[in-house]
């Protein structure tokens, strides 16, 4: 996906339903995986904000099942937002349509492109700062939960084949460890075990979903701080963003990888593993968050299941780190040498962290 100019930007939003004036485009946020522009438009004497995107078409094949998936949730949302009598303006993105009636364009050199309302007077994080803020994003990934619960889960796409296939993950970094295309094999032996000892653990939920002990459910499968927005004012989390990734899941998933990402004590890369460690504090106060949002939507045998989920999105992520480093560094960016191994390092150390503090954990869930 090359540079684009102005112009060019200019051509992609003429071919959207908005009326108005352009007034100015330029990048916007921190994500890694789409190109991200806020769009200014005088439209009736008014300033009024866009997000405009072009999609990643390297990592989402599919672009057409990944915006069917989007249009469905977000137009689910907006009926439920309403029917609670909240606003949908400022609670759920909300599709711009094109001039013929599509969810996104798509350019004559293939790149497609989106426009959602830029939600005004809002903030996101990249880190939680206090425990607080930690709590009100897991309320609005429960309430993310609640308002789907009803959602037929198996109408939406797999818009990233097997993305949180455990056993799939598995079976990927077998291959890598026996193939040692790169001879890294030898010197990461403990770590390569410390995997290999865990192999039952990958069957888990899918175990669980085999028996119908637990349902699928939508989930967004990228439950980071940065994909909630925060009303500025009284910094009540008002809105999830982000919904690329959302298909059908299970719900301990989105748990547990919001606590993998949010409740370590230390950076994903860091080299000292003294400081790494899963903060119960911040675990509680995210539980807490979430049931909170949940409102009752979730089973027993599900809220049983939210430590697993926990351990599981850490192993399976210091897995498919350890399997990048032993395959020669293709699939994650990395800035050192040796920096997919440190990232491996952490996780896995969360992992035994998170395994120690089990007791904590339970008690913690069934309070």
């Amino acid at each position: 996906m090359g540079a684009i100019t102005q112009e060019e930007l200019a051509v992609v939003v003429r071919n959207f339903t908005l009326e108005g004036e352009i007034n100015n485009i330029c990048p916007y946020g921190s994500g890694h995986i789409n190109d991200t522009f806020r769009l200014s438009m005088n439209q009736d004497g008014k300033e009024k904000s866009y997000i405009l995107q072009r999609m990643n078409g390297e990592i989402f094949k599919n672009r057409e099942e990944l915006m069917e998936n989007i249009t469905s949730v977000t137009s689910f949302l907006k009926e439920k937002i309403l029917a609670q009598g909240g606003n949908p303006d400022r609670e759920t993105l909300q599709i711009i349509p094109t001039k013929d009636g599509k969810s996104y364009y798509t350019e004559k050199d293939g790149d497609g492109w989106r426009i959602y309302p830029f939600i005004t007077d809002t903030i996101s994080f990249d880190l939680a700062e206090n425990a607080e803020d930690f709590n009100r994003s897991g309320y609005a990934f429960g309430n993310f939960q609640y308002l789907l619960a009803d959602f037929p889960a198996k109408k939406l796409h797999e818009t990233i084949v097997n993305f949180h296939n455990t056993v799939d993950r598995f079976a990927k970094f077998k291959k890598a460890v026996d193939e040692d295309i790169m001879g890294r094999a030898k010197d990461v032996q403990p770590e390569i075990q410390f995997i290999l000892d865990r192999e039952k653990d990958c069957h888990f939920f899918g175990d669980l979903l085999a028996n119908e002990e637990v349902p699928l459910r939508v989930t967004h499968n990228d439950t980071k701080l940065n994909n909630v927005l925060f009303d500025k004012e009284s910094k009540k989390a008002i809105c999830v963003i982000d919904l690329d990734t959302v298909m059908p899941g299970f719900a301990a998933h989105d748990f547990g990888d919001a606590i993998r990402f949010g409740a370590s004590t230390a950076v994903e890369d860091e080299q000292d593993l003294e400081k790494v460690s899963c903060d119960m504090t911040l675990f509680e106060a995210y539980f807490d968050g979430f049931m909170e949002g949940c409102r009752g939507s979730l089973t027993k045998r599900e809220v049983e299941t939210l430590p697993m989920g926990a351990k599981i999105m850490t192993f399976e992520c210091g897995m498919r780190f350890l399997t990048d480093y032993l395959e020669g560094d293709v699939y994650f960016k990395i800035h050192r040498k040796g920096h997919n191994l440190d990232r491996t390092r952490t996780q896995l150390k969360l992992v035994k962290d998170m395994e120690d503090k089990w007791d904590i954990m339970e008690k913690i869930v069934n309070k």
